[in-house]
């Protein structure tokens, strides 16, 4: 079966639910059990990241909406009610990590954050009641704790228990998510407050800060939206804030403005998709052993050989929609070309779902299959967000 077929996208979908469902559904302290190694076995219980809750909520409205399933609307109503009654605390923040209902860590993130606001959008396309509501009152939770009116962006850490305890680094990157769940929320709703957001954070990074850099998008600021280019510089593989360039996120914004394109259209909007989609795919595809590096420097040397599950994923979708958008047959070749790779490498075809992270030689570092917050949140909404295009430019 051909990757371009509707049916081949929903069939990854329906794989992938299959892998972690109803493994995941913790019915003694409510939520989901995200810990699982390649062959499905529960290695954590107890863990419940923010993230990994959300992106489950996600997955199950995604997958009831593509494959018309009630079992998994029931599965993110389910993620929903532990999301309000537990993750949320008492000043209205959602705390990072728990141990089952206890909190471990309740940092505020804006990254975190991003994912409830996110989740509701999708709980709300899957036709849950509740989540709408949720979805407001999240906005308005980040219009009044995250939000930086002067810079017109979100702040990234806010510390537990004060909510003037902002920390001083900036990033791209839960602006980035913010924007996909603003987009989100707009679908899900039609609420204009969504759409204006998405559009103002679309603007802001990938063309008022990117200009500052060569049109890429750099992941680091300074408190003042300076790019700070030495931060985590030593630290290239750190698993939220890596130094360097991300083609990954390259790819990712290129299908958020490509989204964004359809509700609200501007010109630059596709210029800069094509652009990071096109610097995105020649910095990091491997022409030896297939796949796509992690990141590279500001002077174009690779850093990260890596491959990670997330940017294989990004890519084919914003393959897919710069394809359909473009009707150049190129990016279909990238498409197929990218999910050659990813069917050989990443997914596995015995157990179902995609393995995380690949060496530079594309071979695993261990059998955990989904540690805290993976859910494989990325390739299953790539699926969806493919069919989606294909909808639109029927």
């Amino acid at each position: 079966m051909s990757y371009r077929e509707p049916a081949f996208l929903r069939d990854h979908i329906k794989s992938i639910i299959a892998f972690y469902h109803p493994t995941c559904i913790d019915d003694e302290f409510g939520g989901y059990i995200n810990q699982l190694r390649d062959d499905g076995s529960i290695y954590d219980r107890n863990t419940k990241h923010l993230v990994g809750t959300c992106r489950f909520i996600y997955n199950y409205s995604l997958a009831s909406v593509a494959l018309d399933e009630a079992a998994y609307k029931e599965a993110a109503a389910h993620g929903l009610r532990f999301l309000r009654e537990t993750h949320r605390q008492v000043d209205g923040g959602f705390a990072w990590v728990l141990q089952n209902r206890q909190v471990e860590d309740g940092t505020r993130h804006c990254y975190g954050h991003a994912f409830v606001l996110l989740a509701a959008a999708g709980a709300a396309k899957a036709g849950i009641e509740t989540a709408p509501a949720l979805a407001s009152e999240v906005y308005d939770l980040l219009e009044k704790r995250f939000w930086e009116p002067e810079a017109q962006l979100y702040v990234d850490e806010i510390a537990s228990g004060d909510w003037n305890a902002i920390n001083p680094y900036r990033g791209q990157n839960a602006n980035m998510h913010m924007c996909e769940a603003m987009l989100a929320a707009y679908e899900a709703t039609g609420e204009a407050q969504y759409l204006d957001r998405a559009h103002l954070l679309a603007t802001r990074v990938c063309v008022q800060l990117a200009d500052r850099s060569d049109r890429l998008i750099w992941e680091h600021y300074t408190t003042d939206w300076k790019h700070d280019w030495d931060y985590n510089k030593d630290d290239p593989q750190n698993l939220f804030k890596p130094y360097g360039y991300l083609p990954g996120h390259f790819a990712e914004w290129a299908k958020l403005l490509l989204i964004l394109e359809r509700y609200r259209p501007e010109t630059w909007m596709f210029e800069r998709a094509q652009s990071l989609l096109d610097i995105a795919l020649e910095k990091s595809w491997d022409a030896d052993n297939g796949g796509m590096h992690y990141s590279f420097a500001p002077d174009g040397t690779i850093l990260d050989t890596d491959r990670y599950y997330w940017v294989l994923s990004e890519t084919f979708a914003a393959a897919a929609c710069m394809a359909m958008k473009t009707g150049n047959d190129k990016y279909w070749a990238w498409y197929d070309k990218v999910w050659n790779f990813a069917d050989q490498y990443f997914v596995d075809h015995e157990y179902g779902a995609w393995y995380r992270i690949l060496d530079g030689n594309n071979k695993k570092y261990d059998d955990l299959k989904s540690p805290p917050s993976k859910t494989d949140y990325h390739p299953l909404a790539a699926c969806y967000e493919t069919l989606e295009a294909m909808r639109y430019f029927a």
